[in-house]
Parts: structure tokens; sequence; C-alpha cells
């Protein structure tokens, strides 16, 4: 039996993942969470064998949160399932430790397959991406799937947060991290991608947080 922890800030796909899990005679649900937060606090007393992980959570980001469950509960396996771009976060969170990447948009028994995949101790990733992240982890080909590529995973999560309207104060509470550091990945952002002014920075970050 495959014990399964939720970590969604929406309380109606965390009812929906519930019923999903009770509908498999191989799954259980051990725990759930709608913030980093309550997750760490719960997450290890619940043993999970499998972290389901939403990235948009409100008190941190879940890439911050995944590499703070790999410390703190090595021996579970995490399924990130998340309504960004696969293509542009999918080798992120593998880098940092998750074992596959589910689009909310997939059908529930993909949903299905890419957990029994994990939980084989196998990683998942869609068809559509398979041989671009075999590329990328080979060395083959570099990861350039889109325009903010070259940004490090702290300010990717910077610039999202700068897509959302987040003010560096509002960014550093919820990176926890000083504004002026916030401010500091601005700038490595703006001359990363070649942008000269802060409400440039903004018009790209919106664009690009609305297609993510």
């Amino acid at each position: 039996m495959t014990r399964i922890f939720t970590i969604d800030d929406h309380p109606v796909i965390r009812m929906g993942l519930a019923g999903l899990i009770a509908g498999e005679s191989d799954m259980e649900l051990c725990g759930e969470a709608g913030s980093a937060a309550a997750a760490l606090e719960h997450i290890r007393d619940a043993k999970p064998d499998l972290i389901l992980l939403d990235l948009a959570l409100p008190d941190s980001s879940g890439l911050e949160l995944l590499k703070e469950i790999q410390a703190t509960c090595p021996a579970a396996r995490v399924l990130v399932l998340s309504s960004h771009d696969e293509r542009t976060y999918a080798p992120r969170v593998l880098r940092a430790g998750a074992r596959g990447y589910v689009m909310k948009e997939e059908a529930t028994e993909r949903l299905v397959r890419a957990v029994h995949t994990v939980t084989a101790g196998e990683i998942y990733v869609s068809e559509r991406i398979a041989g671009a992240i075999i590329d990328i982890f080979s060395g083959n080909r570099k990861d350039t799937a889109d325009p903010v590529a070259c940004l490090t995973d702290r300010e990717l999560e910077v610039f999202s947060l700068i897509g959302q309207g987040r003010s560096s104060k509002e960014i550093g509470g919820t990176l926890q991290i000083n504004p002026r550091t916030v401010d500091a990945h601005r700038a490595n952002i703006k001359r990363k991608l070649a942008i000269n002014d802060a409400k440039t920075l903004l018009m790209e970050a919106v664009r690009w947080h609305e297609n993510a």
C-alpha cells in the first residue's frame, strides 16, 4: 500500500486527489496540507511513501519546499503535480530531487500511471518532453526551451512573483529573504534577459506568468 501525502493550496484539488486515491486499491491518503508550513509540520509524522506537490503555494516556492522535503523526509519520493509549463519546470524539479512531473490538465489515469511509475523507482515525465529531458541531462542539448531558461531557480521564483504583481517586500516575505536580496535578483534577471528598466521587467514577467 502506497501512503500518499498531498500538498496543494486549493481545497477542491486536494478533495479531488483524495477521491482519486481512495478509488485505488493500492493507495491510501496519509495526510494533506495547503501550505509549505503545514506540510513541513505534518509530513514527517505522516511517513508518506509518495508526496504529490504543487509548485504554487501561498507561503513558499514549491521548488524551495521540494528541497526542504529532501532534507526532512528523504525516504519519500516526490511527484510534482502543477499547472506550470512542464518544458520550463520539469528539468528544474528533477534536478532538485523530484521523481516526476505531471500537468494538472492531464487525465486522471495518467496521474495514476505516474504514481505507479514513481513508486516503482522510475522517473515519470510526459512523452512529449521525455526526449528533451534525456538530451538535457545527457548534455546533448542545453535547457533552452523558454526565454527564461538562463535564470537560476531562485531568480525564476522571483520572476514569477513579479509577474503576479508582487512588490520586493511581498516577494521577500513569500520567499523568506530580505527585500534587498530580491532587488539584487531583479537586477540579475534584467541583465540576463537584456531588460533595461523596471516597467519592461514587469511587462515581461506578467506576459511570461500568464503563459507559464
